[in-house]
């Protein structure tokens, strides 16, 4: 990842801390710098359960798309990677973090859309993905989205991606909500559900995983379009900061890099780069 240097003018790097503070309502954001020195901090929301996307590892590091996504435009607001402190976000609390000034911006697959919109701002999108059904690699029962009638579905409370199956989809399936989707994943492993859905860039980073590989096949189903969007609170001038640093992490390759590092093992095969403020 590349970070710019500390040479803003001070009264620059000043106004950038202020801005940063005001987001973070809590004080999350000291403002003593923001010019990359390492001083100041920032705190991010992410998913901490999530391979591939966001996830933290045993020895307590960080591994995923969103997490070099955050580090990224991290730096391009000034921050080094020692600046930030990143915040377990879960589905069902993101609006509320940030509402609560407890995050700088979120980042964790988090989708946008007109609801969501009405209590948070959003940057981006930085990511396609669409959403699929993840099922056991024995199970030939299921092909279609239709097939879920008198199954049971599992997905994470605060996601929409269940209840838009059953919309849509299936009205007679069973929902199965839990706090995460490690657990939807062990309750699909043991047959209390029969199929797991949400977005299939998260999918195909658990089915990628080594305990898992040969347990587990996505369906193939296109069933909607999910663009990833960075979460900053309803007013926040960050958003335009962040679209910058990601158009920047286009033009500059990082953004390609970062994909084909993160899903290339996977054999995730993944949108091109949106354009920022255009959604599919």
């Amino acid at each position: 990842m590349k970070f710019r240097k500390a040479s803003a003018a001070a009264a620059a790097a000043a106004a950038l801390a202020l801005t940063v503070t005001a987001c973070g309502g809590d004080g999350s954001t000291d403002d003593s710098a923001g010019d990359g020195s390492g001083t100041g901090k920032i705190t991010v929301g992410i998913k901490f359960d999530q391979p591939g996307i966001g996830l933290k590892e045993p020895d307590g590091s960080f591994s995923g798309m969103d997490v070099e996504v955050a580090k990224y435009v991290a730096g391009e607001l000034g921050y080094d990677e020692k600046s930030i402190t990143f915040k377990e976000t879960k589905s069902a609390d993101r609006e509320t973090a940030l509402q609560n000034g407890d995050v700088d911006f979120i980042i964790a697959s988090y989708s946008i859309n007109d609801e969501r919109k009405q209590k948070v701002d959003f940057a981006g999108p930085y990511f396609l993905a669409h959403q699929d059904l993840l099922v056991r690699a024995d199970d030939t029962s299921i092909s279609e989205a239709t097939d879920l009638n008198t199954k049971n579905l599992c997905s994470v409370t605060g996601s929409t991606s269940a209840q838009n199956v059953k919309n849509d989809f299936a009205k007679d399936a069973g929902l199965v909500n839990r706090g995460g989707y490690s657990e939807c994943l062990g309750a699909l492993q043991n047959k209390v559900v029969d199929a797991l859905t949400t977005d299939d860039s998260i999918l195909a980073g658990y089915a990628a995983q080594d305990q898992y590989k040969g347990k587990f096949k996505l369906a193939g189903l296109n069933l909607s379009n999910e663009n990833y969007g960075i979460g900053v609170k309803k007013g926040s001038d960050l958003t335009a900061k962040i679209n910058e640093a990601l158009e920047k992490m286009v033009s500059d390759g990082s953004w390609q890099k970062v994909m084909d590092e993160t899903f290339g093992p996977a054999g995730y095969e993944f949108e091109p780069a949106p354009k920022i403020g255009e959604l599919k």
